[in-house]
């Protein structure tokens, strides 16, 4: 290495100390590694290797196992299911007018007394039926028969001194005032017998009308004043049925048209009734026509305060196509049915395998234990009546041995 000598540009100057530069090569050595270190070193990154082995390996693992399953499960084919089928026809669907209505009596009253008195004795029992004029409270009328009694000796004096005041008066010995005079006590006299045996008359109370007797509310020695309740009569063999219909349908309803009624004392029976009155006047509260249908009622199966359900009947829907209620599943997003269909694929046999295709359907009326169906399936389409459930669209199907595509027949017992 070449020097500067002192005293040159580049040189030190004189006076000056010299340092000599550091020596950099203790710093450009390799650290020393101890052995331990080197061995934590080593056991990480085997671990390390290992660990991503590991997981690699899994990851594999269960790629290969989905895509097995996969295959699988593509390559299956589920067996089909055997529902129960019914050709759909066409039949005319009853139209009806539904509401719900409350019987009333067409005779009913509560029998009370016109005059006040003491009951002197009851003729009837509660629930009995009683005919026109029958005799079911007597009260007492003893007065009455003592001022009748009075009366009539009155009149018959008055009659008496009449005649001989006649016969002197066609002799001149009496004057025409007194003639006058007796016979107006005489009608006096007749007046209180007739106002007497009225008011005896009215101390019988007596059944206005044939009808059943409600629950009795007197007793004997009781004593009542005109106006309070004895008891209920009701003519059971004559009711009105009391129902509105909105008035949109004014049109459709008209005097005699029937009137199916339904209630829940007698589910499988149902009343036929005619329709008797129509309101002339529409609700302006609830924009709908008041009615009234009578019936017959001879059994007295049915009681005035009942609700009804209202059916009037309308002039049927000719051709309509019709299924059995039982073909219909009804979901929030609709009604549908499932319709049987050749599919694409084939059988062991070679013949064209048939499926389930769900079909959304539009419904109609209902008559029978059926449904007519207004759009979504056709005439002569064969539908599933059993086994929906097991059932999606597109599923492969068997037909029972119930039923069968060519000729179904009647809808087969569930």
């Amino acid at each position: 290495m070449d020097t500067v000598p002192p005293g040159s540009p580049n040189g030190p100057k004189p006076g000056a100390q010299h340092l000599s530069a550091p020596d950099m090569s203790d710093h450009l050595r390799p650290p020393l590694r101890t052995p331990g270190r080197t061995r934590r070193v080593i056991w990480f990154t085997v671990v390390l290797i290992l660990c991503v082995l590991l997981l690699g390996g899994f990851w594999g693992f269960e790629q290969f196992k989905q895509k097995m399953m996969g295959q699988y499960f593509a390559s299956m084919t589920p067996p089909p299911t055997e529902v129960e089928t019914y050709k759909a026809g066409t039949q005319a669907i009853p139209q009806y007018l539904t509401s719900i209505g409350t019987m009333m009596a067409v005779h009913q009253v509560t029998v009370s007394p016109e005059l006040d008195g003491r009951i002197a004795a009851v003729k009837f029992e509660s629930g009995q039926s009683v005919k026109a004029g029958d005799v079911m409270v007597q009260l007492d009328d003893a007065t009455e028969r003592a001022d009748l009694a009075t009366y009539q000796a009155q009149s018959k004096l008055a009659g008496l001194n009449l005649e001989r005041a006649k016969g002197l008066a066609a002799k001149q010995y009496s004057s025409k005032q007194s003639v006058d005079q007796l016979q107006s006590e005489l009608e006096q006299a007749r007046a209180g017998i007739a106002k007497s045996q009225a008011m005896i008359d009215h101390m019988v109370i007596k059944a206005p009308f044939d009808g059943v007797l409600g629950i009795r509310q007197i007793n004997l020695g009781q004593y009542v004043a005109p106006g309070n309740p004895i008891v209920t009569l009701t003519d059971l063999d004559n009711l009105y049925v009391d129902f509105t219909l909105p008035e949109n349908v004014r049109g459709q309803i008209s005097l005699g048209q029937t009137v199916e009624l339904r209630v829940d004392a007698f589910p499988d029976q149902v009343f036929q009734a005619a329709l008797d009155a129509i309101d002339p006047q529409v609700d302006p509260n609830m924009r709908a026509v008041k009615l009234r249908a009578a019936l017959s009622n001879p059994n007295h199966l049915l009681q005035p305060g009942m609700y009804g359900r209202i059916a009037v009947v309308l002039p049927p829907l000719p051709d309509v196509v019709t299924i059995p209620e039982t073909a219909v599943d009804y979901s929030v997003y609709g009604e549908s049915a499932y319709v049987v269909k050749e599919g694409k694929e084939k059988d062991k046999d070679g013949k064209a395998q048939l499926i389930a295709e769900q079909t959304f359907v539009t419904l109609g009326g209902k008559s029978d234990g059926k449904v007519g169906i207004v759009k979504g399936i056709n005439p002569g389409d064969v539908v599933v009546v059993g086994g929906q459930l097991k059932l999606h669209n597109g599923a492969p199907v068997l037909l029972s041995k119930k039923t069968s595509l060519e000729n179904p027949g009647t809808m087969p017992v569930q």
